[in-house]
């Protein structure tokens, strides 16, 4: 079975920590991405008063203009990271960013010393569900009208056993 990341031209992006001046690119992926995105102003107040959120983006390498492709936030509360946000330019999705991002993410929560990563999902968007679940992920919870420009439930998946999240990659 071809891998969907063949099918597109090869990109070159590396993950990087998000300063202010992506802000706006940010916010635009943001709007393309989910029916209630967040703010400008709620990405600058994560940036510089929320001492729980570290926040990576995907950059484009070679790219002066709109290098940002994607990007996850992250909040870090005692022992656990719940993954906030996270999504790709929908030109560039199906190319690993997501999954890459995702990799930083575990990774980070990993540094932070995390024992377990938490996170919802709208429980229609499948494609996310099936890239958590191959990183170990498990539906826990489902949260009935979580979302509420249409009431859709939200599913909690938590990834309890951290430290194997990349074994559990090799074995799903």
């Amino acid at each position: 079975m071809m891998d969907i990341t063949q099918v597109f031209e090869r990109i070159n992006f590396r993950i990087r920590p998000m300063c202010l001046s992506d802000v706006e690119q940010v916010v635009q992926i943001d709007k393309l991405s989910f029916t209630l995105p967040w703010s400008e102003r709620t990405y600058r107040l994560e940036l510089t008063k929320n001492s729980a959120a570290h926040l990576f983006v995907a950059e484009l390498e070679d790219q002066l203009e709109q290098p940002v492709v994607g990007y996850v936030g992250l909040w870090f509360i005692v022992d656990e990271v719940h993954i906030s946000t996270l999504a790709v330019h929908p030109d560039f999705r199906g190319r690993g960013i997501g999954r890459r991002l995702l990799e930083e993410a575990l990774d980070g929560a990993l540094r932070l010393g995390a024992d377990l990563v938490t996170l919802e999902v709208r429980a229609s968007n499948q494609r996310p569900i099936d890239l958590y679940k191959k990183f170990g992920f498990q539906v826990k919870a489902r949260k009935p009208r979580y979302y509420r420009d249409n009431h859709e439930d939200a599913l909690l998946m938590i990834l309890d056993d951290l430290p194997r999240w990349r074994e559990l990659i090799r074995e799903g």
